[in-house]
């Protein structure tokens, strides 16, 4: 367990920063064959990890069964909350959800933080919303001022960094936990 939860801490630590600015060759949004980037050799989870910023999502991730799946083939698009982000919540929520007996919607909420398909920034503006893993709709929107948010009528996240390629799709940064 402490082993995995390095190997977490030093994805995350990656995670920021990591965008590459050569063009991909990349899969069609939705497709079932994951693109990686030139040189994108480690999953979501491992790049999350590695970059440090991600250690309130590892734990959810962890507590909601979700590492495995995240790890798998893709391509995945995954707007991830900055520990920040979670720390945004009400006081209380985040052990909440973190409970055995709250698995089920703790998952719940993390797939809506998961569209299936590899999509950068460019695509992710061009849409009005996506079906996320979770069978959700959430909205997308872009405006020129404040740039890309992602969420549903009780939460918006704003993106704050893009394009973090991993060898099975890519990461988003998000300011906020969208909630159902």
């Amino acid at each position: 367990m402490k082993s995995f939860a390095v190997t977490c801490a030093l994805a995350m630590v990656a995670l920021v920063g990591l965008s590459t600015p050569e063009p991909i060759a990349r899969a069609n949004p939705g497709s079932e064959r994951a693109a990686e980037a030139p040189g994108a050799t480690k999953d979501i989870v491992t790049t999350a990890v590695e970059s440090g910023h991600f250690k309130t999502l590892t734990k959810a991730l962890e507590a909601a069964g979700l590492i495995e799946t995240l790890k798998g083939t893709g391509p995945f698009t995954v707007f991830a909350p900055s520990d920040e982000a979670f720390a945004k919540l009400p006081s209380g929520t985040v052990e909440n959800l973190l409970k055995p007996e709250n698995k089920d919607k703790l998952k719940a909420i993390l797939l809506m933080h998961v569209v299936p398909g590899d999509l950068l920034i460019a695509d992710v503006k061009k849409l009005k919303d996506a079906t996320t893993a979770a069978g959700t709709k959430v909205e997308l929107n872009h405006h020129l001022l404040t740039g890309v948010h992602i969420g549903t009528a009780k939460e918006m996240a704003h993106v704050q960094n893009s394009d973090i390629h991993a060898s099975n799709g890519v990461i988003h940064v998000i300011d906020k936990v969208i909630l159902p």
